[in-house]
């Protein structure tokens, strides 16, 4: 196993991001809410991280003896602990139950009857057979938010069906989009269709709950991977019904708006393998990058003096652009556009992030202590509110760590009921 590069220092005079104080976080907006969490892996504890971190209380439930296998993913495993499961978990705490076992059903129910909202994963029908549908859980509890988060819907003919992120990806169209012409779809990077059904997740919960402070009742939130994909695909559905067209890869750019696009530059060493990216596709700041570069009368030129002009002719000014980028370092190219007003940048990593002034000025980085990595650092809170913004309070739990506390102080079970359950493998 590889292991991962050793923790960076930020060069003299260039800041850190300070850690985070939980302790002293205000109330988030959501103070008081109560979620329980059903997901494992990636949509559906995404709704259940947005919540948490602007104040709700998440109780996660995982099955006994192994958890969300989220707890062991991730490539770089130091000491064994997983990098991925602290931040997807952050704001949780974590109860285990077998929902396979009626007794574990029955203690689940307990449990929904006072919570606000449930987030679910399964595939559909899953908790229809367990005796947990919204049929029966609206009996109980008739102010429930229910999100279902699933491949395909809760309808149709392929809610049946498996289906990861990956597969969601496909079918909104985003794979078929991403990569080179003429080259296989590749994948964004990260589980973007996972993280898109997960947000969307989120906002339909705060929906429901804004309509249930009229009608007084619950509903259900019905999210599948595919369409959280396909919300985001911009106008490629009346592209092809109306004019024939259909999209297709096209790499970096944006096809027919120039000068969008990533340009070659130098690293610190005067070599090439920087990259920037510029995107100067409005008149006038292509009249301010076509000044920067020296070479002020393009913006002149009948070629590429209008947008519809540098759509057509692309190639040629990518190229133009291409070989200034390519004689400076990327930091200047960088410096020579801002100060022009154009919109450029390298392209960061980690270290970057890290090190960078404006993400230690806005707080995207926050740190909190973690039982055997010690420092542990992880992306903030996103979107900032002024009266009651989020905060990482915590890490992703230990698995169970909170029985006690919400079977027992909650739920009113005896430290001897709580052993017995474990002994039956309940919990």
């Amino acid at each position: 196993m590889t292991q991962p590069d050793a923790p960076h220092s930020p060069p003299s005079g260039q800041p850190a991001n300070p850690p985070s104080e939980p302790a002293q976080a205000r109330p988030g907006p959501l103070d008081g809410l109560r979620v329980v969490e059903m997901g494992s892996l990636l949509a559906g504890p995404f709704v259940g991280q947005l919540l948490g971190d602007f104040g709700a209380e998440v109780v996660k439930v995982e099955p006994p003896g192994v958890g969300d296998p989220m707890r062991a993913w991730g490539r770089h495993k130091p000491q064994g602990h997983s990098l991925w499961f602290p931040v997807i978990a952050r704001n949780k705490k974590s109860v285990t139950l077998d929902l396979r076992q009626q007794a574990g059903q029955a203690l689940a129910r307990e449990l929904i009857a006072g919570a606000d909202v449930l987030v679910e994963n399964f595939r559909p029908g899953t908790l229809e057979r367990w005796g947990l549908g919204p049929d029966d859980l609206h009996a109980l509890n008739p102010r429930l938010v229910i999100v279902r988060v699933s491949g395909y819907g809760q309808t149709g003919p392929y809610r049946g069906r498996a289906g990861f992120g990956s597969i969601g990806e496909a079918v909104g169209g985003l794979r078929a989009l991403s990569g080179e012409p003429g080259q296989p779809p590749v994948r964004v990077g990260i589980s973007i269709g996972d993280m898109l059904a997960g947000t969307l997740g989120a906002l339909g919960a705060m929906m429901a709950l804004f309509g249930r402070l009229t009608s007084g009742q619950g509903q259900v939130v019905d999210i599948s991977l595919y369409e959280a994909v396909l919300t985001y695909m911009e106008s490629m559905i009346p592209e092809y019904a109306l004019t024939g067209q259909t999209r297709e890869r096209s790499g970096s750019v944006l096809p027919g708006i120039a000068p969008s696009n990533i340009y070659p530059a130098l690293d610190g060493d005067g070599q090439p393998g920087e990259w920037v990216v510029i995107g100067a596709n409005g008149d006038n700041v292509f009249r301010r990058l076509a000044a920067a570069m020296g070479e002020p009368a393009l913006a002149d030129d009948p070629d590429y003096a209008t947008h519809e002009a540098r759509g057509r002719n692309m190639a040629a000014i990518d190229e133009r652009i291409a070989a200034w980028t390519v004689s400076l370092p990327a930091t200047e190219v960088v410096a020579r556009l801002e100060e022009a007003g154009v919109p450029a940048s390298r392209m960061y990593s980690a270290r970057d992030m890290m090190n960078d002034p404006h993400f230690a000025a806005r707080g995207n980085i926050v740190t909190l202590p973690h039982p055997v990595l010690g420092d542990f650092p992880m992306q903030g809170v996103v979107p900032r509110l002024t009266a009651t913004p989020g905060s990482v309070r915590t890490l992703g739990p230990e698995l169970g760590q909170h029985n006690a506390e919400i079977y027992g102080e909650r739920l009113g079970r005896s430290a001897e009921a709580l052993a017995q359950l474990a002994a039956d493998g309940v919990i």
